[in-house]
């Protein structure tokens, strides 16, 4: 666990199994009426707990940050605390359960059901409008973004910047491989060619070298396909869209490369944890969002660079962009106050600075504007992909269901499976199924 240095602590408690489930039965609402929007008194006296999940980096960011803001409202002082993405969202359920959320707390839209539906999320539709006299002024936010934090009409998460998926390769790697990284053009057909491919020409080095990991046991990947095939994940009553036999042949896919021992060994990957083959220059591709790069880049060392998705099986992209969320609670004591801090997070020029693309390309102008960015910088290759790929990101993102993390979680436990050989995809399918029905009913 991590605690931030400056301010009075905050510690994030681990919570038992059994904490987790008493978020489904937590009371719903908070102590503002809906559909009341309150004014901020410069005046009062306020304490507003702030919590974030990342690491030691992002939290310098946060701090300073919240440091300007404290200058801004002398009448405000945060309390802030950060862990990892896990057990953040271990603690989250534990502080649901009891009605004491954060005030204000990073979010990710895979919970938004989860939390939303059990009544602990603000509703901050009514400060939400355009122009400076607004509480939260999202003048300069499209419209779908807003939409990524809404249900039923209803807005719990405000969204402060976007991520696109994307795929990151290592330029050394693949020299090394003697390939050319695959064109921006690629199909899913195209990169397993490749994949297979490279893992063959890095056999004989030591260690070997690998083309890719299994990505048809990344949920996210599987998501993206659905996408491009025309099929809705998730619907808007928060069921499944997708069939099992739409995941077992996706699975299948991955097949003739499993067998062929193509993909990064899960054994190895295991041994390597937290970090992966990619992060340690054994492996020349991996997907994942695009905010991810600077990590990717501190990890390895690496130049690493970035293509788009691999083309569904009409030719097309149809890409989607992710909101990154900031979120109140709605049993917090000062919900203006809060609305004052999610403003500050999406429209504070200075924050756009501080984290850079850190957490994504700001949704603001203004934020994008204050960025430094220095040409060949993690921060202008990633506004610049973004940039690029405006046309090809031509899909709403999907709003997961509820529990959707633990869905996640299960998939890449029977990736992690299926790589192994204890499963097939038939049993891999079933076994997720049942998990998600039982979830979900």
């Amino acid at each position: 666990m991590k605690l931030t240095t400056r301010r009075r602590r905050l510690a994030a408690v681990a919570a038992p199994a059994a904490v987790v489930a008493l978020l489904a039965s937590s009371c719903s609402g908070g102590d503002t009426p809906s559909g009341v929007a309150e004014t901020l008194d410069p005046d009062e006296e306020v304490t507003l707990t702030v919590a974030w999940w990342g690491d030691d980096d992002r939290a310098a960011r946060y701090e300073e940050a919240l440091d300007l803001f404290e200058e801004q409202h002398p009448n405000i002082t945060i309390q802030s605390s950060f862990v990892t993405f896990d057990d953040y969202w271990t603690a989250r359920a534990t502080e649901a359960a009891g009605s004491s959320l954060p005030d204000v707390m990073q979010f990710d839209s895979s919970f938004l059901r989860e939390y939303a539906g059990t009544g602990q999320l603000l509703d901050v539709t009514p400060y939400l409008g355009e122009g400076t006299d607004a509480a939260i002024d999202t003048s300069d936010v499209a419209p779908e973004l807003i939409d990524s934090g809404t249900i039923e009409d209803a807005v719990y998460a405000v969204p402060t910047a976007t991520n696109t998926w994307a795929t990151f390769y290592n330029p050394s790697v693949v020299e090394k491989l003697g390939l050319e990284p695959p064109a921006a053009g690629f199909t899913w057909d195209d990169l397993a060619a490749w994949t297979a491919e490279a893992s063959e020409a890095g056999a004989g080095q030591d260690p070997a070298l690998y083309g890719a990991n299994d990505y048809t046991g990344v949920f996210w990947a599987f998501l993206q396909h659905l996408v491009q095939e025309g099929v809705t994940p998730f619907t808007d009553d928060g069921r499944l869209g997708f069939t099992r036999d739409d995941m077992a042949e996706w699975l299948h896919s991955g097949d003739a490369l499993r067998e062929a021992g193509a993909f990064f060994p899960v054994k190895r990957a295991k041994q390597l944890e937290p970090e992966s083959g990619f992060t340690r220059n054994e492996q020349a591709l991996e997907m994942s969002w695009d905010n991810f790069l600077a990590g990717y880049v501190a990890s390895t060392g690496q130049d690493i660079e970035m293509l788009p998705t691999p083309a569904g099986s009409d030719g097309e992209k149809h890409m989607f962009a992710r909101t990154f969320q900031m979120a109140g609670s709605a049993h917090t004591e000062h919900p203006a106050a809060v609305a004052a801090l999610l403003d500050f997070f999406v429209n504070e020029p200075e924050v756009g600075r501080i984290f850079g693309t850190s957490k994504g390309v700001p949704v603001t102008q203004a934020q994008r504007d204050a960025m430094e960015l220095e040409p060949g910088s993690v921060d202008e290759k990633v506004v610049r992909y973004e940039e690029e790929r405006a046309d090809d990101i031509t899909e709403p993102a999907p709003i997961p269901v509820e529990g959707f993390g633990a869905l996640e979680a299960e998939y890449k436990r029977l990736g992690e499976e299926l790589a192994y050989g204890n499963i097939t995809v038939d049993e891999f399918v079933d076994q997720w199924f049942t998990m998600a029905d039982s979830q979900l009913s």
